[in-house]
């Protein structure tokens, strides 16, 4: 009997994220060894994740579960979860939309849907967040393409365009797009937005950290302080929000905001929850824009946008660059609502095999 046991998977990278992809199938059914074997094949828990395929940070220790859909909205099922360097914990409380960039190529490539024009529209259901996605990738010659001129922040290079739509994502999380029905909250003697479309994100100002907001990522971790007020700040919106006792989540996101530095519309410093983000996730880049359209909200006063307009740009500014959300919106009685939000990724497979995982941790039967 072999000491180890392969099971295929993808490398891509998606976004600013690299993970793992997997055939759903292929994978355990029940959840806790599930978890095990993705725990394995990071290598995780260990914070360098050596003895597996993690790169010892969160951002490179993801894994998407895909899955032809039986919806008939969708094309393909996909599950985000989160492997955790530094402990043994697998979460699914939350979404990714860098990995879900890799999904359309994964799911064409692995034949889960028929290639019959150069651009294919990959419909996908995030069953993280119980949401629509649709992702445009290009597929000419019957075959996807990864080069091209698209460039996204955080990424060397250039690389074939993939525009996703987001659909009726706002509240997906905590029920509301303000889940607790204000602009403006105050938590802890602190002014907080929380908002979610897409992912739950409490918007802050950077200055009511004594921070300027254009501090790197290792220096705001390297403020002890600044981190553990954030941190219980977090935990205590935690029920506010419709999520509970989040100790151990990892949403919400806490994003300091600051004015825009580089000509954008406001610039962001993003706790992951504990570590400081070297961008800004997808669904966080499009619930701190969408804060800048709310009226009397944190980010609303601090990027001054006016809002009104259906059809909005909002460069959102991050510590490697900044993402271009496009967003189109109603506006009643000064209320707003969202009626989509769309932004360009970009995706590369980079390989493409068995990840071996010792038999001791699932024996196939």
């Amino acid at each position: 009997m072999s000491s180890q046991i392969a099971i295929p998977c993808s490398v891509i990278r998606g976004g600013t994220s690299k993970g793992l992809y997997f055939h759903a199938d292929d994978l355990p059914t029940d959840t806790s060894l599930r978890d095990a074997v993705l725990l394995a094949a990071m290598g995780s828990p260990d914070e360098r994740e050596i003895d597996g395929m993690g790169g010892g940070h969160p951002l490179t220790s993801k894994v998407a579960v895909v899955r032809p859909s039986k919806r008939p909205d969708a094309d393909v099922d996909y599950l985000f979860l989160q492997v955790w360097p530094d402990r043994a914990e697998v979460s699914d409380n939350q979404n990714c939309g860098n990995l879900l960039a890799g999904v359309g190529p994964f799911a064409l490539e692995e034949g889960m849907l028929e290639i019959t024009q150069d651009v294919s529209d990959v419909r996908i259901w995030m069953q993280n967040t119980q949401s629509l996605a649709v992702a445009h990738v290009q597929t000419p010659e019957g075959r996807v393409r990864y080069d091209g001129e698209a460039r996204i922040d955080g990424v060397p290079g250039t690389s074939a365009p993939i525009p996703i739509d987001f659909l009726d994502v706002a509240g997906s999380s905590c029920g509301a797009l303000l889940p607790t029905g204000n602009a403006i909250d105050t938590v802890l003697e602190t002014r907080v937005t929380c908002v979610d479309n897409g992912m739950p994100v409490v918007c802050l100002s950077a200055a009511d950290f004594g921070l300027m907001g254009y501090e790197t990522p290792a220096e705001i971790e390297a403020n002890r302080e600044v981190c553990a007020r954030v941190e219980e700040i977090r935990r205590a919106v935690g029920a506010l929000m419709n999520l509970g006792d989040v100790a151990t989540k990892t949403v919400p996101k806490m994003s300091l905001l600051a004015p825009a530095q580089h000509g954008g519309s406001i610039s962001t410093r993003t706790f992951i929850p504990t570590r400081v983000h070297e961008a800004i996730g997808v669904f966080g880049a499009v619930s701190v824009a969408t804060a800048c359209l709310i009226p009397g909200s944190v980010a609303n006063e601090i990027a001054h946008l006016v809002p009104g307009d259906t059809e909005t740009l909002v460069k959102v500014e991050h510590p490697t660059g900044y993402f271009d959300v496009a967003m189109e919106v109603d506006y009643e009685e000064a209320e707003l609502h969202v009626r989509s939000s769309a932004l360009l990724r970009t995706a590369r497979l980079l390989m493409r095999g068995d990840v071996f995982i010792p038999s001791s941790v699932w024996t196939l039967s």
